[in-house]
């Protein structure tokens, strides 16, 4: 593996909480006056760590995302790595030529005109004039600014800010790109057109940093990813297990506000209780985490302290949001005392990458002697394959194959009259 051209160890920032005011020699005068001992108390600054011990490896080539809930710290970082702020402690070290989209129209002068602000823009990553000039009709083409170039940007929506602001950081190639919640902005086409750049400075084999929540585009774009909670890092690895993960606790963080009801809790009598769960096939290191669409199998254990005789065996799976995907059971179960495995194999489970919780059952006769919610989850961690956008996106991740083809229209021959 090539040596990294981000890294971090140990960044830390810390700000301070609130605002303090100068009121001015006239009122600190009259303040002192009417009590000076409270005012030589100074006041207790309250701090709070943004950012806090936090290490990264940024290879060359690589695409990171970074997730997290606002405020977790992932702007402060990126703002670390581009030089904006300066860490209260820790040290990273950047090689390359970074260009960095943190804020929309971050560096523009709103009375110059975005031409004006093309070549400043291009300045202050430090690219040169000639340089600058050469991208430059692709840089408007880009951004479909054409009949606006030399209208001064004060005057621009903010639709056009940003088109103009991510043509410049795309297309003036930095080695490492920086890019924070850009893709957010914009209509539907702007952002298919952004997805395909960044898939275009990827490919070119630059170093991308990319912040967004559109959880499908991580997915789609980064080989890896960050997950930043509470200023620190709570998961680093491939992208599609951190994703799964952090969607799950987000789910289950929503759950417990909305008060839901469901939980990890057996809920039955002593005869009977399911004591594990996993993925029996395919194969990997974790067996709670499905990273392939091909032909599956789920197996629960069932502890039985006393034989079942017309037993029903129920099994379900859920959304994370508690949506019912699929269900099933089987009945008539004669079932000896002891450790029982029931598998359910499916030709495939193509899934949309999340997680998903797994429910199981069993009764006898009309009472029920177990029922679980299983722990921990399952988490679907396979390619995507589906649309860009995560508003298009349905439960079913089904590969597909599409062709387009020209349909001939025969012309009737026109009969001659006599």
């Amino acid at each position: 593996m090539t040596a990294p051209v981000i890294h971090g160890e140990y960044l830390s920032k810390r700000y301070r909480r609130g605002l303090i005011v100068d009121p001015g020699l006239r009122h600190a005068l009259e303040k002192f006056v009417r009590s000076p001992l409270a005012t030589l108390r100074r006041p207790k600054a309250e701090m709070f760590w943004a950012l806090k011990d936090v290490s990264l490896d940024v290879h060359e080539g690589e695409v990171l995302g970074l997730i997290g809930r606002n405020g977790a710290g992932k702007t402060t970082l990126l703002k670390i790595l581009s030089r904006i702020t300066r860490p209260t402690e820790g040290w990273a070290e950047i090689h390359g030529r970074v260009g960095s989209l943190l804020e929309v129209g971050t560096g523009f002068h709103p009375e110059l005109t975005g031409r004006e602000n093309t070549f400043l823009s291009g300045a202050i990553l430090g690219m040169s004039k000639a340089e600058i000039a050469r991208k430059f009709d692709e840089i408007v083409a880009f951004a479909e600014l054409e009949k606006f170039i030399d209208t001064p940007v004060k005057h621009y929506s903010s639709g056009m800010y940003v088109r103009l602001a991510f043509a410049v950081a795309a297309h003036l190639e930095p080695e490492i790109l920086l890019v924070d919640e850009v893709l957010a902005v914009g209509d539907i086409n702007f952002q298919k057109k952004c997805l395909g750049r960044m898939g275009d400075v990827a490919r070119a084999g630059r170093t991308v940093v990319l912040v967004s929540h559109q959880l499908n585009q991580i997915r789609r774009l980064c080989q890896r990813v960050l997950w930043i909670d509470d200023g620190r890092v709570r998961q680093d690895g491939p992208t599609h297990e951190v994703v799964s993960a952090y969607e799950s606790a987000m789910s289950r963080s929503l759950s417990a506000a909305a008060g839901d009801s469901h939980n990890a809790q057996h809920r039955g009598s002593s005869k009977a209780s399911f004591i594990s769960w996993e993925i029996a096939e395919p194969r990997s290191d974790n067996p709670y985490v499905l990273r392939e669409i091909a032909p599956t199998a789920v197996k629960f254990v069932l502890r039985l302290a006393e034989p079942i005789h017309n037993g029903h065996h129920g099994v379900a799976l859920f959304t994370a949001d508690r949506q019912i995907v699929w269900g099933w059971a089987a009945d008539g179960l004669e079932l000896e005392a002891g450790d029982i495995e029931l598998t359910s194999t499916f030709p495939m489970l193509p899934l949309r990458p999340g997680p998903y919780q797994w429910q199981v059952s069993i009764w006898e006769d009309e009472e029920l002697l177990d029922m679980w919610d299983c722990t921990p989850e399952m988490t679907i961690a396979t390619e995507v394959h589906q649309h860009r956008l995560d508003e298009w996106n349905g439960i079913m991740n089904l590969p597909s194959r599409f062709t387009a083809k020209a349909l001939q229209i025969r012309v009737p021959e026109r009969t001659r009259t006599p």
